[in-house]
């Protein structure tokens, strides 16, 4: 590797122990801005949807930690990391991050402020991350509200990064530049993001999907177990449950409680229609 690569390592290992420090669990990250580490499933496409689960490293923002111990462990499995990635939606900040994309000729800035304007909120004094394509707001979210991931949902150019989402930490080098903090916003805590942009940010409401009556007691039992799982195991209870529906004939008739169920816990309605389908490939329904 070339000194270069080496050194840029040793700087992305150093910020990365810095943020965890003050509660930010981080990633490694490629000069992509990908994680660093490979999945170790990668060769095995009929393997469960695992989020670490399985112990060990690869499996992107969920191998995110403040553990300066398993951070120097995860940098020594990926020697050619240049940068690293925080996770968002993790306690104690509850990371939300607002993307501001000046590529393809977008105002994002103007954007944000013609919304502020016309909601009613100021963006408070934070963390500023300063991008080659623009810049990062990083604000802090409730404890007990899942800020979903968008991409041009509030406006062109501002995509969103919550839960299960990271953004690429400050001191970080890419392909395409550095990422550094703003001057006199290093020092500062996440601000709680405003409740009208937070309103903006969470999916509108949906439908309740009731388990219908012919699903019987078994089907009401399967939807209790996903909505008991905790941060961890919601994917692997999702996939059990929905693969003992089909096993048991009830499996289309689920699909939207176990959806409306698995969203509840933080999953994406994305993350669980595609483990549902993984269930209903696996048992040939």
């Amino acid at each position: 590797m070339a000194t270069t690569d080496r050194q840029a390592t040793t700087l992305a290992l150093a910020h990365a122990l810095s943020a965890a420090e003050r509660g930010l669990a981080v990633i490694p990250l490629s000069r992509t801005k990908l994680p660093a580490l490979r999945s170790p499933h990668r060769d095995d496409p009929s393997h469960p949807p695992c989020r670490g689960e399985c112990g060990r490293f690869g499996h992107g923002v969920y191998d995110a930690t403040t553990d300066p111990t398993r951070i120097r462990a995860l940098f020594a499995a990926a020697p050619r990391a240049t940068g690293y990635g925080i996770a968002c939606g993790l306690p104690p900040h509850h990371l939300v991050g607002v993307d501001l994309d000046t590529k393809n000729g977008t105002d994002p800035g103007g954007a944000l402020r013609a919304l502020a304007s016309r909601h009613g909120f100021t963006v408070p004094p934070t963390v500023v991350v300063l991008t080659p394509s623009g810049g990062h707001l990083w604000l802090s979210g409730p404890p007990d509200v899942v800020v979903p991931n968008s991409a041009g949902r509030l406006a062109p150019g501002i995509d969103i990064r919550g839960a299960g989402g990271y953004l690429v930490g400050p001191g970080s080098r890419t392909e395409h530049g550095t990422y550094r903090a703003a001057p006199g916003t290093a020092g500062l805590a996440p601000a709680p993001c405003p409740p009208s942009l937070l309103r903006l940010l969470l999916p509108p409401p949906r439908a309740h999907h009731p388990t219908p009556p012919s699903a019987g007691d078994h089907g009401q039992g399967l939807v209790q177990f996903v909505l008991a799982a905790h941060e961890g195991q919601r994917n692997t209870r999702l996939f059990w449950a929905a693969c003992r529906a089909h096993e048991n004939g009830i499996g289309p008739e689920l699909v939207e409680p176990l959806v409306d169920a698995a969203r509840t816990t933080g999953l994406s309605e994305r993350e669980a229609r595609a483990t549902i389908a993984s269930a209903a490939r696996l048992t040939g329904r």
